[in-house]
């Protein structure tokens, strides 16, 4: 298992709920195959922002990537229907055939949602979008084989417990669990229940 590096800046305005809020996300346990790093966060989204990127990488290959951005607003925010809002961007590539089904944006949104529910991770108010490009290649490119990638752009409000702060290190485990589902990775322990992306043929099936 792995953990996400990183603190806040001393500075006294900083509410002590974001910086244990923060403490949570850099507590998190997650897969070995899942990279976690610290970046700057957008100034504009809210009041206190804190900002991760997160890879999977297995054999030197990065399958998936995506970012989560943790926004908090000490008054509440009306549309958040709450004082904490996540903001994700996972990202993965596909297997042809799977790109191709129907049903692909709501399996893949099933795979935060499931995500979520298996880490024990509360929430409310959840958005988002799922979409998914092909790429051909011509001419001096052709021999590159297509590829397709899925985009999923979600938000959602981490329930706050008795202290005032959500359990984030269970959301930011359940993020990476969504990175590792649409990298192929076959479903951990804790992951049971949702369902999973075909595995890679050239990857996780003899």
């Amino acid at each position: 298992m792995a953990a996400a590096h990183g603190h806040l800046p001393e500075d006294d305005t900083i509410p002590a709920a974001f910086r244990r809020a923060v403490a949570g996300l850099h507590s998190a346990r997650v897969r070995s195959e899942v990279g976690l790093e610290t970046m700057g966060a957008p100034k504009r989204l809210a009041s206190f922002a804190h900002a991760l990127t997160a890879s999977v990488t297995v054999d030197d290959e990065e399958l998936a990537d995506g970012r989560l951005v943790l926004l908090h607003e000490p008054e509440g925010h009306e549309e958040w229907q709450g004082a904490f809002r996540v903001v994700t961007l996972t990202r993965a590539e596909l297997e042809p055939e799977m790109a191709s089904d129907p049903l692909l944006p709501e399996v893949a949104w099933s795979w935060l949602t499931g995500a979520l529910h298996a880490r024990g991770a509360r929430f409310a108010a959840p958005s988002g979008t799922v979409s998914h490009t092909s790429s051909h290649y011509f001419g001096a490119l052709s021999q590159r084989p297509a590829s397709t990638q899925i985009e999923i752009r979600a938000s959602w409000t981490p329930l706050e417990g008795p202290d005032g702060v959500p359990d984030t290190a269970a959301h930011l485990a359940a993020w990476c669990d969504l990175l590792c589902t649409g990298a192929g990775l076959p479903p951990a322990p804790a992951e049971q229940g949702i369902v999973p992306m075909p595995a890679r043929r050239d990857r996780f099936t003899r």
